[in-house]
């Protein structure tokens, strides 16, 4: 099958088409023919040679989003899916078996039917930063009602934190840059403030008491204590869990943790479906153009996201 990857480390120009094996699906496992995954940070992180296990061996596929049909189900496999479905999935890549292929084989507990009306590349844009935002939100434990300030509510996890947010019935207050404040206002948030490091001290002339919780996706750091109430959590996506003040508590999370959450996963297809929760995709490329995904990627201010398709 074709896959796309890297032999070694380095920039974009190392993805280069690969002829592997075609994997099969196991007791447990579901086999997807892909057609659309989208490229992420992590990919690129993966591409550029972060810690791996002693025992990795090239070649490596990247990509940890993916949509295309079922074609094959492991023996012993529970799961309401049939051979021909459409679907989306959380690809835990590993090693070879990154969503970047023709064929990929994921544990049952990660794959779901696409939502309804979407087009692959579509489908493939939700199960990873969906559950990213679902699991920020999951790990604050707001109540309806309640505030939640957003950093980064113009990118891929912060645009769904916003919407899921007020799908939980909360108050969001979030950032935007004058460009991007249109697009925010869009995607649901009761408040929209200019973003950067003042963007917490103009929450706290909003709201003077301080948010109940924020997600920040833009790593304001410590700087965030500033917009969040005494007592309060702060969710954090590059592992900041720096010492709190007045009680705030940071919580830095893993989406891995979710990586088999198919409820959760399927509960967002759901909110799609239910037109909740908006699908962006920038741009589309084939499979063979990785490279100029991840250099567009890179470069930053991509509003949607950015899927390779096969």
């Amino acid at each position: 099958m074709k896959a796309v990857g890297f032999t070694e480390f380095g920039g974009p120009e190392v993805l280069r088409v690969l002829d592997l094996p075609v994997p099969e699906a196991g007791p447990g496992e579901v086999r997807i023919r892909v057609h659309a995954a989208t490229v992420n940070a992590v990919d690129a992180l993966q591409r550029s040679g972060p810690a791996r296990s002693p025992d990795a061996r090239p070649p490596f596929v990247p990509g940890m989003e993916a949509a295309g049909v079922v074609d094959q189900i492991g023996a012993g496999t529970d799961t309401v899916l049939g051979v021909g479905d459409h679907v989306m999935a959380f690809v835990l890549a590993d090693g070879a078996r990154g969503a970047y292929a023709e064929r990929v084989v994921v544990p049952a507990e990660s794959v779901v039917r696409a939502p309804l009306g979407a087009s692959d590349e579509e489908a493939a844009s939700l199960p990873m930063n969906g559950l990213t935002a679902r699991l920020a939100l999951d790990t604050l434990g707001l109540e309806p009602g309640q505030s939640i300030a957003v950093t980064g509510a113009a990118g891929a996890v912060g645009g769904y934190a916003v919407q899921l947010a007020k799908a939980d019935g909360l108050r969001v207050v979030a950032d935007a840059s004058e460009q991007d404040e249109t697009l925010v206002k869009e995607l649901g948030a009761d408040v929209v403030l200019r973003r950067g490091a003042e963007y917490p001290d103009r929450v706290r002339a909003q709201v003077p008491e301080g948010v109940d919780g924020l997600l920040d996706g833009a790593s304001l750091g410590a700087l965030t204590a500033r917009a969040v109430r005494d007592g309060g959590r702060v969710v954090t996506l590059r592992g900041y869990d720096g010492p709190g003040e007045r009680g705030i508590v940071y919580e830095p999370i893993v989406v891995f943790r979710y990586t088999r959450e198919r409820a959760k996963l399927d509960r967002l297809r759901q909110q799609v479906e239910e037109g909740r929760i908006t699908l962006r995709v920038a741009r589309t490329f084939p499979a063979e153009q990785a490279a100029e995904a991840h250099r567009l990627l890179a470069a930053g201010g991509v509003r949607g996201r950015l899927v390779l398709t096969f």
